[in-house]
């Protein structure tokens, strides 16, 4: 079997750093697709020698540019890469530009689509990564969600359960594969002049919904400046260096004693520093998992979130652009040694580490049974009707669908949605469900 796998950031490398290691590891072919989305050496090529992935099979060299640019000479350039290996699958992480280009071609040329990390939602459309992530589902064939809580954004928003599997984050594969090799060779502490009793904070800045507005990242450097009890290290982005350049703010902080403002870090070193951090203070979706992964307590510089089980878990908290809720949730975390411990040893939401594993045997599963195909249905279509029924019997999920010759989309039990896996018991639960048959859906 032939798997493609486009990526173009670092999040999305990391993130994928375990999958392509099952897919090489159980022998099959790897399409590796590189958009070139991240331009710079150390921003990405570096990213594939230190975790020991293979050099991409393409590079598209996109650069940057315009969200419109960019995504179009992403489009062309797979499609071309698409037409001439096809592979029988391609693998798609996250909710960048690469995403939405590798998700929309594939489809367009019959590929099946296996979005990885699918049915993240932050509601918020205004945000970019908002409308890729959910194009992308639309797109998809197989979703890879890491969370109940995103199968049942997918379920609401009418996705077919049978084409959604809960694996966890690959990024706690991620992470236990690498801490310990970076742990072996990093020197980052001591690079830094630091040691990991120094109250690190550890913070990354990026969104155009925080350095772009001057108000808003305005009241989050003052914060910055604010709290000289901690050791704040900010590898910064050379984008968010620009407009802290251009608002008058880059100054400050290369003059605070307690802010170490440092060229964007390597991946094995950082995570290294992250491990090590008392706080970790982002407005990157993927470093709120990392947190949690790593015990390590979040402050998210938001004001919603796609991940919000870290919340609900209790080891991210949302403190916004705003100056004051950062500088006392932060103070609490140092002072009140109950409350850093309860977001300290908060439950990862996101798994045991063995996301790669499942998705690779859903995958083989479906090539196995030729199952790996878009084709245009074969039977017409009857009644599409959607009914609510009070389940009174002791049944599961899969046993009333095979009974009633039907698809179960809803659940509500016990006072809350739950997803409707096979093996679940419905008694005293609401169900929604489709009354047609399963050979006949087409979705």
């Amino acid at each position: 079997m032939k798997i493609g796998v486009v990526l173009g950031t670092r999040p999305e490398i990391i993130k994928m750093a375990p999958v392509i290691d099952e897919i090489q590891e159980r022998g099959h072919e790897l399409l590796l697709i590189h958009t070139g989305q991240h331009y710079d050496k150390e921003m990405s090529e570096n990213f594939f020698i230190d975790l020991e992935l293979p050099k991409p099979n393409y590079n598209i060299h996109v650069g940057s540019g315009s969200h419109g640019k960019q995504t179009g000479l992403m489009m062309e350039g797979i499609e071309k890469v698409l037409i001439e290996e096809k592979p029988d699958i391609v693998l798609v992480q996250g909710d960048t530009n690469a995403v939405l280009a590798g998700a929309l071609v594939a489809q367009k040329l019959h590929i099946p689509v296996g979005h990885v990390e699918a049915g993240l939602r932050s509601y918020d459309v205004s945000m970019p990564e908002e409308i890729n992530r959910k194009a992308a589902d639309d797109c998809s064939y197989f979703y890879f969600v890491p969370t109940e809580q995103s199968a049942i954004n997918l379920v609401l928003e009418g996705y077919s359960p049978k084409d959604i599997y809960i694996t966890g984050n690959s990024v706690v594969d991620t992470c236990y594969r690498n801490l310990k090799i970076a742990e072996k060779t990093s020197t980052i502490l001591d690079d830094l002049n630091l040691n990991d009793k120094d109250n690190i904070i550890t913070l990354t800045m990026h969104r155009a919904e925080n350095v772009d507005d001057k108000e808003r990242v305005t009241s989050i450097i003052q914060a910055l400046l604010e709290l000289k009890d901690f050791n704040i290290v900010f590898p910064i982005h050379p984008r968010t260096k620009k407009t802290l350049e251009k608002f008058g703010l880059y100054e400050k902080l290369e003059e605070a004693e307690h802010i170490k403002v440092t060229k964007p870090i390597g991946y094995l070193d950082f995570l290294v520093l992250i491990s090590k951090s008392i706080i970790i203070l982002t407005d990157s979706g993927g470093l709120q998992e990392e947190a949690i992964t790593l015990n390590v307590p979040a402050l998210t510089l938001r004001y919603n979130t796609e991940r919000p089980e870290t919340v609900t878990a209790g080891g991210n908290i949302l403190v916004g652009a705003d100056k004051e809720t950062i500088l006392v949730t932060a103070d609490k975390i140092l002072n009140n040694k109950e409350f850093y411990n309860k977001m300290k040893n908060a439950k990862n939401p996101y798994g045991d580490g063995s996301a790669a594993s499942q998705m690779l045997d859903v995958i083989e599963k479906a090539y196995d049974e030729d199952d790996l195909k878009i084709e245009s249905p074969h039977r017409i279509m009857t009644t599409f009707d959607v009914e609510m029924r009070h389940i009174d019997e002791n049944i599961t999920v899969e046993e009333f669908e095979d009974i009633h010759n039907t698809l179960v989309r809803v659940v509500y039990k016990n006072d809350s949605m739950v997803f409707p896996s096979p093996d679940l018991n419905i008694k005293d639960s609401i169900i929604l469900f489709n009354q047609y048959g399963l050979d006949e859906m087409l979705y």
